[in-house]
This record gives structure tokens, C-alpha cells and sequence, in this order.
């Protein structure tokens, strides 16, 4: 059971219990008399539920990083806030959208359910939007034909295994963004698995090239050859989308990462 399945039905529960508490149970009961303990609990609990409820399902939603797949702009171990409205308001739990506000944009980076898995959330980089034909060939990214601007800063040093590996600028419309290259990787040439609109894809032992249909998206990690994305396991859907994260709120282990994004 998903978390937000789990708090609608403590909400309606808690909700229900209030709701007979305040119309029939307390002029029943004599007075002086103590509530039930489900009662009393009930009543207590109604209210902040409802308030985490309603920030958690229309406004920001908390997540922790659990792998290292957008290093260096996101850690292992980071707790970021995300957006839930910036993509447009969604029904609670079945995420279906009610009103639009924004779509996303190439750079943004996008928490979403895992297309294979949608109970899982993952969270990645905007990187093709529908329509666009995206090109990744020796580590080198291309839109419609024409190469993303890159450009080599200094070396990214993962501390915990002593390596290096080369970093870059990268600029995706209006957002510039680091990523890291390992220039020995293999490149992904065949899909890990047969995905919806697979046949949009076409892989060789240079890259790949895909068509992202109607209502996807590409996405990819900023590590790139540390990341499993839309070049192994397909497109995201538009009804799979969450929200943009936009702030990094703690980490245990760099606490000078509190509201930082980067």
C-alpha cells in the first residue's frame, strides 16, 4: 500500500469518527462524561491530517535521494522538497490531472513514478520533450539535430571510492547544470527491456536515437553512465509525473547543503 493511499484512509476515517463526534455522539453522551479513546484520538488526529494531506497531495511533497544517479547536482542521502502543483493539479492517489498549470521543460529535474515499477519514484533530468528527437552517441547529447552545449570544467572527485570521474556544463534550454562522464563506459546500445513505444528507438553500438511520442518524456541522470533512465527502460508518461523538485532541505552528511539546488 502506497503511503498517500494509506493517508486518505486514515483521513477518512478520522474524518468520519469527527464528523459523528460533532453531529450526534456529543449531545448523546451525558455530560461530564469522557469520549471513547477512538473518539478522542480521532478528533485530535483529524485535523493535522488533513493538513498534511492537503500539503502533501497539492503543494510539496519530501523525498530522500537514494542513489547516486544525479550526482553531482544531487547526493546520496539529500532530502529535497517537490513541487506538486508546477506540473498542474492532480486527483490524490490516482494522480490523474484536473487542471493545468505548466508542463515540464528540457533541464527541469522531475520526480515521477517509475514507468516499469509505478510504485516506485524515481527522479531524473527533463531532458526530451514530445516530439523531439533526442541522439546520444559517444557521450554527447543532441535535440532535434542539434548538439547540447557543453562545455569541461575541473574533475568530480566520489571521495567514498577515491576516483574521478570528467564533469561538465551542460545547458538544456535556459538551465545550466553539471554532469558527469566516464569516458571508458560502455555506451547503452540494446534496451534493458521491451518498453511502450520501444519501436520509436533505434540502438547501435555508438548510442542510441529515440522519437519521444505524445505525452512522454526523455529523461536522463546527470551521472551519466551511472544511471539507469529512459535509455535502458523507456519513456515517462505524462500521468506518471509527481512533481519538480526545487530545494535540497538536509543531509546528514553535508549539512551546507541545507537549501541549496545546484
Amino acid at each position: 500500500m502506497s503511503f498517500a493511499l494509506f493517508l486518505l484512509i486514515l483521513l477518512v476515517v478520522t474524518g468520519a469518527v469527527w464528523g459523528l463526534e460533532t453531529g450526534r455522539l456529543a449531545r448523546r453522551r451525558e455530560a461530564g462524561s469522557k469520549q471513547p479513546w477512538w473518539v478522542e484520538y480521532s478528533v485530535s488526529f483529524f485535523p493535522v491530517i488533513l493538513i498534511v494531506f492537503l500539503l502533501r497531495s497539492f503543494l510539496v511533497e519530501p523525498f530522500k535521494i537514494p542513489s547516486g544517479s544525479m550526482i553531482p547536482t544531487l547526493l546520496v542521502g539529500d532530502f529535497i522538497l517537490v513541487n506538486k502543483y508546477v506540473y498542474g493539479i492532480r486527483i490524490p492517489v490516482w494522480n490523474r490531472k484536473v487542471i493545468e498549470v505548466a508542463r515540464p521543460e528540457r533541464g527541469d529535474v522531475m520526480v515521477f513514478r517509475y514507468p516499469p515499477d509505478p510504485s516506485l519514484d524515481y527522479i531524473k533530468r527533463v531532458v526530451g520533450l514530445p516530439g523531439d528527437r533526442i541522439e546520444y552517441r559517444g557521450t554527447r547529447l543532441a535535440i532535434n539535430g542539434e548538439p547540447v552545449p557543453v562545455r569541461r570544467i575541473d574533475d568530480y572527485l566520489f571521495k567514498e571510492r577515491m576516483q574521478f570521474s570528467d564533469r561538465y556544463i551542460e545547458k538544456l534550454g535556459a538551465v545550466e547544470h553539471q554532469i558527469l562522464v566516464e569516458g571508458d563506459a560502455p555506451q547503452v546500445s540494446s534496451p534493458g527491456r521491451v518498453f511502450p513505444f520501444a519501436a520509436n528507438c533505434h540502438y547501435n553500438v555508438d548510442g542510441l536515437s529515440c522519437t519521444v511520442p505524445p505525452g512522454h518524456y526523455f529523461v536522463m541522470g546527470d551521472n551519466r553512465d551511472n544511471s539507469s533512465d529512459s535509455r535502458v527502460w523507456g519513456f515517462v508518461p505524462d500521468e506518471n509525473i509527481v512533481g519538480k523538485a526545487f530545494l535540497i532541505w538536509l543531509n546528514f552528511n553535508e549539512l551546507g547543503r541545507f537549501g541549496s539546488f545546484r
